[in-house]
């Protein structure tokens, strides 16, 4: 299924010490495939991007819950929605969740495909109109959804709002007056759970491959985007 010849490495949930044993340590090559080939989790279908730990510390689910940024310079606080959809509903959710920004949005592409030699890399595009934005991500749906290491951010500094779309498949809304967000998760069938846990929180695994890289570098030329943030 090719799922190995995939690009992947280990996160650990924030705070793991660097020697914490690891799930997949001392799994076979073929213990380590069949778990990657893993994409249903009841209901919940995985996109290509990420895969949970071995011993399933979380167990993927669809839902949202509410949560809190805290800026450590500032002691300010942001409300954050922080959400999951199945493969089927993802990338119309992530769509839907974009319209209360406002018809001009600022756009901020996220790639760690070079993670080895330059870390994690914001690319920053300011003053794009929404519907151009969607029109240009649609045609990299593939890439948006499936590439564990490309995420994007989109923004409008005037209110101020903020969706991610990261690395890890995940919707993640910051700012006051979140209402018109929850409501759209509602009618998406993406429903509150403040209990829920994400892929994020426990260790797991990103994927990616030299197909998705240049697909990034496309992105970045449709978009226009030529600077780092």
């Amino acid at each position: 299924m090719g799922f190995l010849k995939k690009f992947f490495r280990n996160v650990f949930r924030d705070g793991m010490p660097a020697h914490t044993a690891s799930s997949f340590d001392r799994l076979t090559d073929e213990e380590l495939e069949t778990h990657l080939g893993v994409v249903r989790y009841g209901d919940f279908l995985l996109t290509g991007a990420v895969r949970p730990s071995y011993d399933l510390q979380v167990v993927p689910c669809q839902g949202y819950r509410h949560d809190v940024y805290r800026d450590e310079d500032s002691k300010s606080t942001v409300p954050v929605l922080m959400g999951a959809a199945s493969r089927e509903h993802l990338f119309d959710v992530f769509m839907d969740v974009l319209d209360p920004l406002g018809s001009e949005v600022d756009v901020v592409l996220e790639t760690s495909h070079n993670s080895e030699n330059r870390g994690h890399v914001d690319l920053y595009r300011e003053h794009i109109d929404l519907p151009v934005l969607k029109s240009i991500l649609w045609d990299f749906e593939d890439l948006l959804v499936n590439d564990g290491c490309t995420g994007i951010a989109v923004l409008n500094p005037a209110i101020p709002q903020e969706v991610q779309f990261d690395e890890h498949k995940l919707l993640i809304v910051y700012g006051n007056q979140l209402r018109s967000y929850e409501q759209i998760f509602a009618e998406r069938n993406v429903f509150c759970n403040d209990q829920m846990k994400f892929i994020t929180e426990a260790e797991h695994v990103h994927a990616s491959n030299e197909q998705y890289t240049r697909q990034f570098e496309e992105l970045k030329v449709r978009l226009g985007i030529d600077s780092e943030y």
